[in-house]
């Protein structure tokens, strides 16, 4: 971090004490989507403080934290996310969540409070000219917290030029900062299938119609569509994660039900991936003489990097850190994000900070009961959110460009 502006790197290592206990505070009191009512009110009480004009109850407990100055015309967003998951912690460390069920295991807790670190800094140190918006989002694990925080005027009330957004990721070395153009992140469809058959003994198999065996055979079927349909050069992910059927083994259900998820990188391949999901279960439901239905539910949609924004948010953090911080470009992932929805409506970035690779260090897997937010990152990104603001809104009206 040798070349960031003078003060930054000072300051924020003098203070990252203080903001780890603000980490693990949030940590030990996670909350799911639309419920982060604690952590919304912390959130509130500090940027108020700071000067920051608040806007409450986007979106239930979603916020924006505006700071103008000037006259300029820029308008920049920055998003973190406040919402745990609905999973029991297994950690033994003093700060692990106290509430059963509940548990920060994707660093949201981090990533806020990166978001009011580098506010702080930039309420008591930044000059620029323009306006910052500070999307504080709830619900983004599966709830879209995003896209109702837009359905609700979002950006029509708070107008942004760019957004960006940071997320942690185990398995990159612990700070680094990585960057992609593009398609970065894929989308998220879930697809519920009923097979309804006819029930009957085990032992007499010509007396029932056995929708397990639809089931298995639509399994297998379904891998097709990767293989077969699928253009290689495109990742295409169909996964069947829920099976449920039967109550003994000798009993042919009536019914089974399926749950799974459908991963693309491209918005015709994703098209196409639904319609051959589609005729496959029926076609082979038909051939088994069950009854399929099938309920197919567009979740997030494909990331997408747009490659100007990302090239200056890439330009700033070389200038912070230096090269060797950060990670040179890699594969996309194929999680989902719900900042694509933010990301359809207006260019911006959404990066990687590396977690760490050893499970010591935070190379525990997201989602996972011993994960914990590697709170070495705080500085890290709290002097880049500064940067790229300072860099973004100059005060010397430059174009915001590398």
């Amino acid at each position: 971090m040798a070349s960031a502006t003078p003060g930054v790197l000072d300051w924020v290592r003098e203070h990252a004490a203080r903001y780890v206990s603000v980490r693990r505070d949030i940590h030990q009191h996670p909350e799911l989507g639309f419920e982060e009512f604690r952590t919304s009110d912390l959130v509130a009480e500090k940027l108020g403080a700071w000067g920051y004009t608040l806007a409450r109850g986007i979106a239930g407990t979603g916020m924006v934290a505006q700071l103008r100055r000037g006259r300029g015309p820029k308008r920049l967003g920055i998003r973190a996310e406040m919402d745990a998951l609905p999973m029991a912690e297994l950690n033994a460390f003093s700060h692990a969540s106290r509430h059963p069920g509940v548990m920060h295991a994707c660093g949201h807790d981090g990533h806020t409070t990166m978001a009011l670190f580098a506010a702080e800094y930039i309420a008591r140190h930044v000059d620029f000219d323009g306006t910052l918006n500070l999307i504080i989002q709830p619900a983004e694990e599966g709830l879209s917290g995003a896209r109702r925080m837009m359905q609700e005027g979002l950006f029509e009330r708070f107008p942004c030029d760019a957004v960006f957004a940071m997320h942690n990721l185990p398995g990159l070395p612990a700070g680094k900062l990585f960057f992609r153009d593009g398609p970065h992140m894929a989308s998220g469809d879930t697809v519920n299938i009923v097979l309804q058959g006819r029930g009957g003994h085990g032992a007499m198999p010509h007396m029932a119609t056995d929708p397990t065996v639809a089931a298995a055979s639509i399994i297998m079927a379904l891998q097709t569509v990767v293989s077969r349909n699928a253009n290689p050069l495109h990742a295409v992910v169909v996964s069947v994660g829920e099976l449920h059927a039967g109550s003994a083994c000798n009993i042919i259900p009536d019914q089974v039900r399926m749950s799974m998820t459908v991963r693309t990188l491209d918005r015709a391949a994703r098209d196409q991936a639904e319609q051959r999901v589609k005729d496959i279960i029926q076609a082979q439901a038909q051939s088994f003489g069950v009854e399929a239905e099938v309920d197919y539910q567009r979740g997030y949609p494909v990331l997408v990097n747009a490659p100007a924004e990302t090239e200056f948010a890439r330009h700033v953090a070389r200038r912070v850190f230096g090269p060797d911080g950060l990670e040179a470009a890699g594969e996309p992932v194929m999680a989902s994000e719900d900042f694509a929805f933010m990301l359809e409506r207006v260019p911006g970035c959404y990066l990687f900070i590396g977690n760490g690779t050893h499970i010591a260090e935070g190379g525990c897997s997201v989602h996972n009961p011993h994960y914990d937010f590697n709170d070495q990152l705080l500085p890290v990104g709290a002097a880049f959110w500064v940067e790229l603001v300072r860099a973004y809104l100059a005060s010397d009206g430059a174009c915001p460009t590398p």
